[in-house]
């Protein structure tokens, strides 16, 4: 499918840096506020906001099956229902509206305070309602340094890891926003040489680097989803920080897995991108050996290239780098987590969010977490102020970047940032 929203020589007339993660080329969804006023849904383009909301009220959407006021929404879950067709024809009209050689919009009265604000200006809020998460592990790299770590290089990965997606259902209510603290959470932990376990705040406390997609359809209890089929139900995706207490994930997982060490906070960033947007940016994923069962079969270019970074920064200090990742790497891709997700008949909703699990690479500078970057506290990381991290401080800033690039066009998610608080 061809999609005119997508063609690289299309400019602005709204002035976007060569550097910005959102040129036209972009147009990701995001819901925003404007001095504790209500909450609207925009599109991000260069450092502004595009409030949809305004556009549609001054009648320049002539889409049929809009609703009106359907801007006007604190969530996107109303519009991402209205299915690809017309959300996808939303997207090719503000492009369209966008387009330097397209003044119908350019041209209009106080265009830079009724239609456009800036991003810095306005409170970014979380972009849908999160009605149920689920959690993979789909990164090879990463299972097999956690396996290593604590079943020794011959164990690493689990006898079913080659053969299905591995996920666990999390929890959806601490799912936030970008800009939200973390407070340090508290829970039993046992060290090894310890008779009884002890209580207080963690002491191993970890960022997992992962994304996120987002699902816009509906399906009833008994229905699955086809593996080739999948992406009918996503509508985009999100930078995903799924914080980890490694301590009391440690004491508590055996035998039901992730609890107290994993709920208490996931920070998402506020812009999703479409689908359609990252279509240009796709790659074959890695060779799948054994040979999937037929369900999880897929033909075509399913893995997607986005760059990864993540940066610490403590409170007042110089941010460090630790990470440069890449989605590309993951073994099982987004349509094989969706298609065994429902292969049981479980129901899907609208705004579900599917973390992919911590994404690392083959080389140590594309570890996704600070248990394999400091190789469970072995391998200290030398901040700029003096100070080393095995996990993560108060007062420190953990930041999460991604950009996909490709023959001069840069499409980006922005990115998520939290700051960890002490525990109270």
């Amino acid at each position: 499918m061809t999609l005119k929203a997508n063609d690289p020589s299309r400019k602005s007339w709204v002035t976007v840096e060569p550097n910005s993660d959102f040129p036209i080329q972009n147009l990701p969804f995001g819901v925003f506020r404007v001095s504790g006023g209500d909450a609207r849904i925009g599109v991000a383009i260069g450092e502004y906001v595009l409030d949809l909301a305004a556009v549609q009220e001054a009648g320049y959407f002539n889409i049929g099956q809009l609703p009106a006021g359907i801007f006007k929404n604190q969530y996107l879950n109303p519009f991402m229902e209205l299915g690809k067709a017309i959300t996808r024809d939303v997207r090719e009209r503000v492009s369209q509206l966008l387009l330097d050689s397209n003044d119908e919009l350019a041209s209009a009265p106080g265009v830079y305070d009724k239609f456009l604000l800036k991003q810095a200006d306005v409170e970014m809020l979380m972009p849908v309602f999160v009605r149920d998460y689920t959690d993979f592990y789909s990164s090879r790299e990463h299972a097999t340094n956690v396996g290593t770590m604590f079943r020794g290089k011959d164990n690493a990965l689990m006898p079913n890891w080659l053969h299905l997606p591995v996920g666990y259902h999390g929890r959806a209510s601490s799912i936030v926003v970008s800009g939200t603290p973390t407070k340090r959470p508290k829970g039993q932990t046992k060290n090894d040489d310890e008779e009884q376990p002890s209580f207080g705040p963690t002491k191993r406390l970890d960022f997992e680097l992962e994304m996120a997609f987002i699902t816009s359809q509906a399906t009833a209890m008994g229905e699955s989803i086809a593996a080739d089929e999948a992406e009918n139900y996503i509508f985009g995706m999100v930078l995903f920080n799924d914080w980890s207490a490694r301590d009391i994930q440690k004491w508590e997982y055996v035998p039901l897995g992730p609890f107290l060490g994993k709920n208490f906070s996931s920070v998402v960033s506020p812009w999703v991108v479409t689908m359609d947007a990252l279509e240009p940016f796709r790659v074959a994923g890695p060779e799948q050996r054994p040979e999937p069962l037929p369900y999880l079969k897929t033909s075509g270019k399913k893995n997607i290239d986005i760059d990864l970074e993540v940066g610490i920064q403590p409170d007042g200090g110089e941010e460090k780098v630790v990470c440069h990742s890449n989605f590309k790497h993951m073994y099982w891709n987004i349509n094989q987590q969706l298609a065994h997700h429902t292969v049981n008949g479980c129901n899907i909703g609208v705004g579900d969010m599917y973390a992919s699990g911590t994404i690392s690479g083959p080389e140590e500078s594309a570890f996704g977490s600070m248990l394999e970057i400091a190789w469970k506290g072995t391998k200290p990381v030398q901040m700029p102020d003096g100070t080393e991290r095995r996990f993560i401080h108060d007062g420190d800033t953990v930041i999460m970047r991604g950009h996909c690039e490709k023959d001069g066009l840069r499409i980006g998610f922005g990115e998520v940032r939290s700051k960890v608080l002490p525990a109270e």
